[in-house]
């Protein structure tokens, strides 16, 4: 019999645990703890003049404050989270410090790296493509 595996899919095992299979094998559920995500944020008010420093300055503060580990790049801001509701609620966070700041448009760009098969940081992910 051949058994075939989705990466990403949580399995039980024949003892009550449960894991998750992806490229790197099997994570156990109690090392799921350790994983967490990486996101890659912009946003921008419209409308609000071509200097909008106050306003990253602003979001860079919300981000600071939530005490995750973030990058800042020339065009938007890597940030490790736990979860998918630790990212919304920061993002939430980050809008409205614009709007607060007197944005009365706003565009959020949001880009998610959920990795299961082991634990990324902003850091491993650029030493990793640092390698040529």
């Amino acid at each position: 019999m051949i058994r075939l595996f989705l990466s990403g899919v949580r399995y039980r095992d024949g003892n009550g645990g449960t894991y998750i299979v992806g490229p790197g094998g099997k994570l156990k559920e109690d090392e799921l703890e350790d994983l967490n995500m990486i996101a890659q944020l912009s946003v921008y008010p419209i409308g609000e003049g071509t200097s909008l420093g106050r306003f990253v300055r602003k979001g860079v503060k919300v981000i600071e404050e939530s005490g995750y580990t973030y990058e800042i790049g020339g065009m938007s801001t890597a940030i490790e989270v736990p979860d998918l509701d630790a990212l919304f609620d920061l993002v939430k966070k980050v809008h409205a410090a614009h709007v607060e700041e007197g944005a009365r448009r706003v565009t959020i760009d949001l880009k998610v790296d959920d990795r299961r098969d082991k634990k990324a940081t902003i850091e491993t992910k650029k030493t990793s493509a640092k390698k040529i």
